[in-house]
């Protein structure tokens, strides 16, 4: 869990540091630093999802994920949740509290659905190994700072989604070696590769896709594997 307590506190920090000196950026910087997450968010999206050996896997996990997600409002359930955060820490203008929101969201998944998310729990809670949520964490430092100066304090919320989702990862791994095996790892990376994908879509305001709403897509993924290994049914059919 050390790599995890690292990576909310450089949130924390960065997201902290953006929100006092948010407002001395220029609307065009703002715009640029916008775009350059989003370019970024892209790149990183692209490798992950290479990390497939069976695209089928990847594409029946989002596809029962997206139905499930749509089925549970997932997206609709953060914002609110998003929504009742803002009224306990946040107070302003109608327009600043709907960035709140956006904000939360938009860092929340950034945050929550990288490959160094998934792998760098993983490692931590089996060895206690945390490079790469070091690694992580110093990456969201920075794009805390950049999200928090041009959406607002929102960012910081996303803290509680940080300890959540990455230290249950964490923890869960830490029960056991045979809970995540290389395969599921390598689905459920690439899987949240495709997931990056939709968040990118939105950084660089080119399609609102619901990415929170195919979350379920990264549980689906390795549980895919784990049923296709206990009916003994390749799951690289090809090697």
């Amino acid at each position: 869990m050390i790599g995890t307590l690292l990576n909310a506190l450089t949130v924390l920090i960065g997201g902290t540091l953006g929100t006092l000196l948010g407002g001395r950026f220029p609307q065009r910087m703002q715009e640029t630093i916008f775009a350059s997450l989003g370019l970024f968010t892209l790149a990183i999206a692209i490798s992950s999802s290479l990390a497939t050996r069976n695209p089928l896997i990847v594409l029946g996990s989002l596809l029962l994920g997206a139905l499930l997600g749509e089925a549970l409002n997932l997206e609709a359930k953060l914002e609110q949740f998003g929504e009742w955060l803002r009224r306990r820490l946040a107070r302003g203008p109608e327009g600043a509290q709907s960035r709140f929101v956006e904000a939360f969201v938009t860092a929340s998944l950034v945050f929550c659905v990288g490959p160094l998310t998934i792998q760098g729990a993983i490692e931590d809670g089996l060895t206690g190994d945390y490079t790469k949520l070091a690694i992580k964490a110093m990456l969201d430092g920075f794009a805390a700072l950049a999200f928090a100066a041009t959406l607002g304090p929102g960012v910081l919320a996303s803290i509680l989604v940080i300890l959540g989702f990455q230290g249950g990862i964490a923890l869960l791994a830490s029960l056991g070696s045979q809970v995540f095996t290389p395969p599921m790892v390598n689905e459920l990376t690439a899987t949240g590769g495709v997931l990056l994908l939709a968040i990118a879509l939105r950084l660089l305001n080119l399609k609102q896709i619901r990415a929170a709403n195919l979350l379920p897509a990264l549980f689906v993924a390795p549980l895919a594997i784990a049923i296709m290994d206990a009916l003994g049914i390749a799951y690289y059919p090809n090697l």
